[in-house]
């Protein structure tokens, strides 16, 4: 490989904003900001919206869209054209 061309591949903790969750993995993404886990060591942080611990389909809370209403608004728009 050639020398001072690649990112460093590093552990990283990547924290759920929405559930608080996190988790240590390796990653070449850079943050400012550092956090402490419990085994004492101190790693950069990249914080997430979404992770399985808040996806509804890990999660098994499936959000129910009103598709029924949207089918009729679609409906009754195209049928007043014909």
């Amino acid at each position: 490989m050639k020398k001072d061309i690649h990112p460093e591949y590093r552990e990283v903790v990547f924290q759920d904003t929405s559930s608080d969750f996190k988790f240590i993995t390796r990653s070449t993404m850079n943050s400012n900001e550092t956090i402490t886990m419990e085994d004492g060591k101190t790693y950069p942080v990249i914080k997430v919206e979404v992770s399985s611990a808040s996806h509804p389909f890990y999660t098994g809370k499936n959000v129910f869209i009103d598709t029924a209403g949207r089918v009729e608004k679609f409906r009754n728009r195209y049928q007043k054209k014909a």
